[in-house]
This record gives structure tokens, C-alpha cells and sequence, in this order.
């Protein structure tokens, strides 16, 4: 058992889960460095149906989509060395931080490339047929009709997916990496308030959820500026539609089973 509660603990413990919090962030940016690049190339062969490439990125993302982090962790860390040892390469003096910042990049990498997908496909068809009606070239296409709206659109499940990372590097300890919560581990196992670290840590990733959630809104509605909003003559017209529905509605005769021609 720990000591009992004292609630200025948690206070004294924030500005050194805070002196942590810098290789948290460098877990999360370099991450979504690494998962962005690879989502987008397994994302590829998807969208254009490579036959070969396309199965290698099924079986890419089922693995990452569909094991623990926490074993993926520890595959890559122990596991990795070990095979590359095979072909002469030599990792057993690289930092953890190599090995976190790969495992998370792949990881996110196996949701962003779903991501990519699915917000590249929601983009309407026939805008671009109508691009290449006007002249423009296939690159011309996608960086002016597409890109922006699968942008508009992926957004929030990018907002998402960067939260969950944040969270994510909370496993990071587990390997040595001195991170939020490791300190956290650390500070309780040296005063034995364990409570007051992880109400400290709480807050902080409380906080930091909550600013990224904020500025990711914020570009998110800056992305969707040129969303044409419902015009008024668009919900005149609706109205006129019901009223057209109710009054063909009136017109039928029960006695006849149609409308009155």
C-alpha cells in the first residue's frame, strides 16, 4: 500500500512530469512523420488495386490493425535486431527511441493508410471526369479537386487518431524510454504516492487532449470554408417539396386507388 493521500503531491509532481513532456512529444511527432509516409504508400496500391502490392498492404494493415501496441513494442524491439543480425547490421546499440518511434510510425500507418483511402474515394467521381473535361492533368486533378476536399475530410478522424497516439505513448515506458509515464512510475515508487503522480499525469494528458482537439477543430473548419452552407432558396425549395408531396397526397382517391389526373 502507498502512503496516504496528500494532494500537494500532486502539485510537486507537475513540474516534473512536465520536464518529460518534451519526449512525449517527440514520440507523437515522429510518429505521425513515420506513420504519413507509410500510410500514404500502402494507401496507393489500394486505391489503384496494384495486384501484388495491394495484398502486401491487406496483410500490413490487418497485422498492426489487428495486434496489441504493446506487443508490436516488443516484437520490433527485440525481435528486430535479432533478424537483422542476419544480414549483418548491427542495432543493438540504437536507442529505444529508434525502436518506439518505428513501432508507433507503423502502427499509425496501418489506420492512416485506411484514412487516406477512405477519404480519397469519398471525394465525388464526377468532379474529377469534370477536371479532366476542362483540360486539367491527373496531378493537376488531385492537388485541386481532390486533395483539398479529402483533406476537409479527414480531419477529424486525424484529430482522432493523434489523440489516441498521445495516449498510446503511455506504453513507451515499458521498454526503458523515460517518458510521462515512466516519471510518473518513477516519482510514485520514490515517495510512494502513487494516486497524486497519476492524478498529476491525468491532467497533463488531459490538457494536452484538449488544446490538440481544439487547434485540430480549428483547421478543420478552416479546411471546410469554401462548404457552400444550405442556402435559403435551397430550403424554400424543400418546403415547396413537401408541400408538392402533400398535396399529391390529398389528390389520391381512396375509392380509386390513384391520383387525379
Amino acid at each position: 500500500m502507498g502512503a496516504p493521500f496528500d494532494y500537494s503531491y500532486v502539485f510537486s509532481f507537475l513540474p516534473k512530469l512536465l520536464s518529460t513532456l518534451g519526449v512525449t512529444m517527440l514520440i507523437v511527432a515522429g510518429s505521425l512523420l513515420v506513420g504519413i509516409v507509410a500510410g500514404f504508400l500502402v494507401a496507393l496500391p489500394r486505391l489503384y488495386r496494384i495486384p501484388v502490392l495491394n495484398a502486401f498492404s491487406m496483410v500490413y494493415i490487418s497485422f498492426f490493425r489487428g495486434t496489441p501496441i504493446l506487443i508490436q513494442l516488443f516484437l520490433f524491439y527485440y525481435g528486430l535486431p535479432e533478424i537483422l543480425k542476419l544480414v549483418h547490421i548491427d542495432l543493438s546499440r540504437a536507442p529505444v527511441m529508434v525502436f518506439v518511434i518505428l513501432t508507433y510510425g507503423l502502427h499509425t500507418g496501418a489506420f492512416m493508410s485506411e484514412m487516406i483511402r477512405a477519404s480519397v474515394t469519398a471525394v465525388d467521381r464526377g468532379q474529377v471526369e469534370a477536371a479532366y473535361a476542362m483540360g486539367m492533368k491527373g496531378h493537376q486533378a488531385f492537388l485541386r479537386i481532390v486533395l483539398p476536399q479529402a483533406l476537409a475530410i479527414a480531419v477529424p478522424v486525424f484529430s482522432n487518431m493523434v489523440i489516441a497516439l498521445l495516449k498510446d505513448t503511455s506504453l513507451a515506458f515499458t521498454l526503458g524510454l523515460m517518458e510521462m509515464t515512466g516519471k510518473a512510475q518513477t516519482l510514485g515508487n520514490i515517495t510512494q504516492h502513487f494516486i497524486e503522480a497519476y492524478l498529476a499525469l491525468a491532467f497533463i494528458y488531459l490538457v494536452i487532449s484538449f488544446t490538440l482537439e481544439k487547434l485540430l477543430l480549428r483547421a478543420e473548419r478552416r479546411l471546410m470554408r469554401h462548404e457552400v452552407p444550405e442556402s435559403a432558396a435551397r430550403k424554400r425549395f424543400r418546403v415547396q417539396e413537401k408541400l408538392s408531396y402533400r398535396r399529391i397526397i390529398a389528390g389520391i382517391r381512396p375509392e380509386k386507388g390513384g391520383a387525379e389526373l
